[in-house]
């Protein structure tokens, strides 16, 4: 039995896809999740002219502005393994729902458009995996547009990312002069065109040599492939797998999810070297290893209205050990309560089916009904279990918000109530009136915000922007509405904490060297 679990745990692949906007992100996880049999014919971002939208972006407001604005979670078989893809926002304004959910993964596949290469959004992002030693794969995306040279794609991955860079595949070509990709690792080449499937792979020599006749050795790009693939070989960065696991060097992949040209390599591949479920840290420290026979996990995302005829509200585990079974007794941490699991879903976007078994490094869902709270542990074991904290970022935007008709306020305080709890944005009050105020990183998330509570709570709200300020928490103690003035407002976070909003630097500043004994603190 314990042998038959382990292998279960060891056959799982949990990952994040991170990128820039527009580096076609959502598009890669739709060819994926086709490869795996999941879906029929893979919908892009871009549909709306068709009508048809990315699977990963079930929310109406991503198939109306064509953006992912939300993680979704999705899971398939392939090749004798279980999938878990976490499909996360692109878009800079929701980067701490990213940044939550790379906390729930074991690797990261991080796409980067071919003609802009690097770009500030994903540069966030690996940071953010390079911190926590999160392996990471790259794909390099739109190989059949023009695009950047791929030596100079290499060397800014290294340069800027100061990663090392082992290509898997080297292209034949790029936009409309592509033919080919040559495959390092299984010594083949993968052509772009092909008549018949048995001729979309031509075998290699050990020495690299294309034997026979083939009309890939037409195109001008074959010799000069060919040349730059020695180059590699004699002066490239040798594959070295622990220092993947390390998070040190990154094996890079070239290829169109739009065209599905190397994307079924780079997946074949992919589950080879990523790495099944890995051991968990505690605040104190501690490692929960995947095997450990008691059932733990956190819960890294709150998501209400996924479906719009039930209006439920789902709160999604990260399994760390030991095995779920439907109907089990955990205990939440954070309350101390025994809660019985009776209802629980596995994802492909929108899409839920019930589960009745799951082990370590899969994603679960719970139905809601306002126990959860992000970062919550639950665990059939120690009953002081309490998993790493998740992130929380200082917003700078703020906005009051009200409901505009009055007599629909119940309507807008549940909407308010339930969509700060999935952690998108924040909710402050006024330190007397308890007047609500909204603090996001960006200004989307307001405009996200405004849709849903309109869309699935019929709320209609006024927002009245307060510019952006600067928030910083202070002891309890030390809240003395006497201290506030027209450069520094005294409000409360939503768990009623002292906050100050501060006007500008200039402000803290002169708050700071007014009151020295105020210690001031900040979110990330």
């Amino acid at each position: 039995m314990v042998d038959s679990i382990q292998k279960e745990i060891e056959s799982r692949k949990t990952f994040a896809i991170i990128s820039h906007p527009d580096a076609g992100k959502t598009t890669i996880t739709e060819q994926l999740l086709l490869f795996g049999g999941a879906i029929r014919s893979a919908g892009t971002v871009k549909g709306k002219k068709s009508g048809k939208f990315a699977t990963s972006d079930w929310m109406e407001i991503e198939k109306q502005r064509g953006i992912s604005v939300t993680s979704s979670v999705m899971q398939f078989d392939f090749d004798h393994y279980r999938i878990n893809i976490l499909d996360t926002p692109g878009h800079q304004d929701f980067s701490e729902d990213t940044y939550r959910t790379l906390m729930a993964v074991d690797s990261a596949v991080m796409v980067i458009d071919s003609a802009k290469g690097i770009e500030p959004q994903t540069m966030k992002l690996f940071k953010v995996c390079r911190m926590r030693g999160i392996p990471i794969f790259t794909f390099i995306n739109k190989l059949d547009r023009p695009g950047r040279d791929p030596m100079d794609l290499i060397s800014e991955l290294e340069e800027v990312l100061e990663i090392g860079a082992y290509p898997m595949n080297w292209p034949i070509g790029m936009g409309k002069e592509l033919v080919g990709n040559v495959d390092r690792y299984n010594h083949r080449i993968e052509q772009y065109r092909y008549e018949d499937e048995a001729d979309r792979f031509i075998p290699l020599t050990d020495k690299n040599e294309l034997l026979g006749d083939h009309a890939v050795k037409e195109s001008t790009y074959f010799d000069q492939a060919m040349e730059e693939i020695n180059l590699l070989d004699e002066a490239g960065n040798e594959f070295n797998q622990e220092a993947i696991a390390k998070g040190e060097l990154t094996p890079v992949f070239f290829g169109s999810a739009l065209a599905n040209f190397g994307v079924e390599n780079f997946l074949s591949t992919f589950v080879d070297f990523a790495p099944s479920p890995q051991p968990r840290k505690t605040e104190e420290g501690n490692l929960v290893n995947p095997t450990d026979e008691k059932f733990s996990g956190f819960i890294f995302k709150i998501q209400a209205n996924m479906n719009k005829a039930h209006r439920d509200r789902i709160a999604f585990v990260r399994i760390c050990s030991g095995s779920f079974e439907k109907g089990m007794n955990v205990y939440l941490t954070r309350t101390g309560k025994s809660i019985k699991l009776n209802n629980s879903t596995q994802f492909m976007a929108d899409s839920q089916e019930i589960v009745s078994h799951a082990v370590s490094g899969d994603i679960i869902g719970l139905y809601d009904t306002g126990n959860y709270q992000i970062g919550d542990t639950i665990t059939m074991g120690d009953k002081n279990l309490h998993f790493e904290s998740m992130p929380q970022f200082t917003p700078e935007l703020f906005m009051r918000v009200s409901a505009k008709n009055v007599m629909k306020q119940k309507h807008f305080h549940k909407g308010v109530e339930q969509l700060v709890q999935e952690g998108a944005i924040q909710l402050y009050k006024s330190w007397h009136a308890g007047d609500y105020m909204l603090g996001a990183v960006g200004q989307l998330q307001f405009e996200v915000f405004e849709h849903r509570m309109n869309n699935e709570y019929n709320s209609e709200i006024i927002m009245e922007p307060m510019g952006k300020k600067m928030a910083r928490w202070i002891k309890p103690e030390d809240a003395d509405e006497k201290l506030a003035s027209n450069r520094n407002m005294l409000v409360r976070d939503r768990y009623d904490n002292p906050v100050f909003l501060f006007e500008n630097e200039f402000a803290l500043r002169w708050f700071t060297d007014k009151n020295p004994d105020v210690e001031l603190f900040e979110l990330i």
